[in-house]
């Protein structure tokens, strides 16, 4: 069966979101074909899709048919494939893994470019993912807040303590023996998509500490205020789950949430990120 059948994208929102159809993941696809989902992921900055209950190896080889896939510096990896991480909750836990507004792993110098999450076991109610554009969030703002924050630097930790909290069971399971303790970069607050071109807000509620030069109460103000407007709701779109379900999403102009309401109950998924570069601004030089 051809990996592309007729490929259809409804949008699920206004600001970002649509869901494919006519594809069969499980089948290699072509380049034409990657060439097709990579331009509508870059349209709709997430893609989602529906009925592909991809083996570990068919999971990866889709991973890399769009980028290098890395390891995650906190948990360990699936057994024969230690860039797949299960991020779950099991029934007797309360706390989700990642459960707050962020994108992946800002702390480190090269964020990835990309995640992708496929559903192995969901709540019978709940779970769901909320995603936000950071594109619609900047464009937004006024002329005077964006030229407030050109050239704005922020400092991005992997220890900020609500964070931690989303990662702790997980850790105590699945936990990586060579882990630091704190992972710390320096990015721009405004980043330059290095594909579309199109500057995007990029702080985030989970791993930004303080503005570059600043220190934390100076930041925090203006911080504040950014965390707020950024996941308003008609920036965002919601993903109901399904087993078998993938989401697929720009790593660099979005942020996501899984919201943690389904208490008793287990959500298991697999997840791969895809290798970035340093995030730059408006300068060439970042």
């Amino acid at each position: 069966m051809a990996a592309v059948a007729e490929l259809t994208l409804r949008r699920i929102a206004g600001a970002l979101g649509a869901e494919v159809d006519g594809v069969d993941l499980a089948s290699p696809l072509s380049a034409e074909d990657v060439a097709r989902l990579r331009a509508a992921w870059l349209e709709h900055q997430v893609l989602f899709f529906r009925e592909q209950p991809l083996g570990a190896a068919q999971f990866m080889a889709f991973a890399r048919a769009f980028g290098r896939p890395v390891e995650y510096p906190f948990v360990q990896g699936i057994e024969g494939y230690p860039e797949i991480i299960e991020v779950k909750k099991l029934a007797h836990e309360t706390a989700n893994f990642g459960g707050i507004w962020h994108t992946d792993t800002a702390y480190l110098e090269r964020p990835p470019m990309a995640s992708m999450l496929l559903a192995r076991e969901v709540p019978p109610q709940g779970g769901d993912t909320l995603f936000a554009s950071m594109t619609a969030a900047y464009d937004a703002l006024s002329s005077g807040m964006k030229r407030l924050l050109e050239g704005l630097r922020a400092v991005n930790s992997s220890a900020k303590a609500d964070v931690t909290r989303t990662r702790e069971d997980r850790i105590r399971t699945d936990g990586r023996g060579d882990t630091k303790k704190e992972y710390v970069a320096e990015h721009p607050v405004v980043r330059s998509h290095p594909e579309t071109g199109r500057k995007a807000l990029y702080v985030n509620f989970a791993h930004t500490v303080r503005f570059a030069g600043m220190t934390e109460a100076e930041s925090a103000p203006l911080l504040r205020y950014l965390f707020e407007h950024q996941v308003r709701p008609e920036f965002t779109c919601r993903f109901v789950w399904r087993p078998g379900s993938i989401a697929f999403w720009d790593n660099r102009c979005t942020q996501h949430n899984p919201i943690n309401d389904y208490h008793g109950y287990r959500r298991v998924m697999h997840r791969i990120t895809l290798e970035g570069d340093r995030p730059m601004g408006s300068d060439p030089c970042g």
